[in-house]
């Protein structure tokens, strides 16, 4: 697994995009500029790896693009050492992120080949997330909860209530509301029945899937 001048090269014209489409959290570009994404993404796509494009990833689901990784993760405003939970591990590039902004990170992945994948290719890299976990993210972490802030990676049809109850008082939820395609939904709790909602614009995910049984 090589990360050359390169390939950091195309990540810096890769912030500069982002720069541009309007992302500037500093330790959003930096964990970005830091983190070789060419290493998450099959082979056949590592030419493009620095393209502001998502592309296909193991088991039908999908690396998001790079400026949708930096606007969530931006929504949440992380603080060095918050406990955030992340919906979706699926290639682990969002939990790379979220570890490269400070985040003591909690992730759940529902599709077992990418747990196992990302189980091994993450601590390769030298990062280090506090919890991994295969399960139903409609579930969250309950043993792990209350959490400074919620990431969903996967467009869900309405916000999970086990979500909403694992988040503190003050806390942010980011989450990808819609079946279609989604409106991104930051969810700010206020106390321990009031939320506050704000709407940004049209984005799509893979959906996120429910364990029925």
């Amino acid at each position: 697994m090589k990360d050359t001048g390169k390939h950091q090269g195309l990540r810096n014209q890769l912030v500069q995009t982002l720069q541009q489409k309007g992302i500037k959290d500093s330790n959003v570009l930096k964990a970005i500029a830091s983190i070789p994404r060419h290493l998450f993404l099959n082979s056949s796509f590592a030419d493009y790896a620095y393209q502001d494009k998502a592309f296909p990833i193991a088991a039908g689901q999908t690396i998001s693009q790079p400026y949708t990784v930096a606007f969530q993760t931006e929504l949440l405003q992380v603080k060095t050492g918050d406990k955030v939970l992340e919906i979706g591990t699926g290639s682990g590039y969002q939990t790379a992120v979220l570890c490269g902004v400070g985040a003591k990170v909690y992730s759940v992945e529902r599709q077992n080949e990418l747990f196992k994948q990302t189980s091994l290719l993450l601590p390769k890299l030298g990062i280090n997330p506090k919890h991994l976990s295969f399960g139903d993210g409609y579930k969250g972490l309950p043993l792990h909860a209350p959490f400074d802030s919620i990431i969903v990676t996967a467009g869900a049809p309405f916000i999970p209530q086990p979500l909403m109850a694992q988040l503190k008082i003050g806390g942010r939820l980011v989450i990808p509301l819609g079946e279609d395609h989604q409106i991104m939904t930051l969810l700010i709790r206020k106390t321990e029945s009031q939320f506050e909602k704000h709407e940004f614009g049209e984005f799509r995910f893979v959906p996120l899937l429910e364990n029925k049984n």
